[in-house]
């Protein structure tokens, strides 16, 4: 293993912690956001148009209509700011970038809902991917909260 793969193991979100992502996918993105001495989370709510490069430089670019007015905005996946990534609705596209999706206005921005048993299969293993991280968040937790016995 060259030594950039081996930062890249060492450095990116554990294999399986993400979801699997594609274009013309509807997200929510929970981002931490510091304000003042204050951090919290905010979701952020919209549709892929790219996702761009791979492993821990791995990013997504998600817009969505407030007030109107469009605004996208880029993740990168791997970064400890984004905390989740939630896939609301499997969109599907025939594209591999929605740039034309900025000229849109009104109903002509939804995309087509990707259905069948595939995604169904996504969704049940989606589902138990968040089950057994929340375990594994309650049994470090439990852990971090027991006494050391010395």
């Amino acid at each position: 293993m060259n030594l950039v793969q081996q930062i890249e193991s060492e450095l990116g979100k554990p294999a399986g912690t993400l979801p699997h992502l594609n274009v013309g996918d509807d997200v929510e993105v929970d981002y931490l956001i510091r304000e003042g001495e204050k951090e919290r989370i905010q979701t952020f709510k919209g549709l892929i148009l790219t996702l761009q490069g791979r492993g821990i430089r791995k990013t997504m670019v998600v817009r969505r209509i407030v007030q109107g007015e469009g605004v996208e905005r880029t993740f990168p996946l791997h970064s400890p700011r984004v905390e989740d990534v939630r896939v609301t609705k499997r969109g599907r596209v025939r594209r591999s970038r929605l740039y034309y999706m900025r000229d849109r206005v009104g109903k002509s921005t939804r995309t087509k809902e990707r259905l069948g048993d595939k995604v169904r299969a996504e969704r049940e293993a989606e589902k138990a991917r968040r089950v057994a991280a929340k375990e594994a968040a309650k049994a470090a937790e439990a852990a971090s909260e027991a006494p050391a016995d010395e």
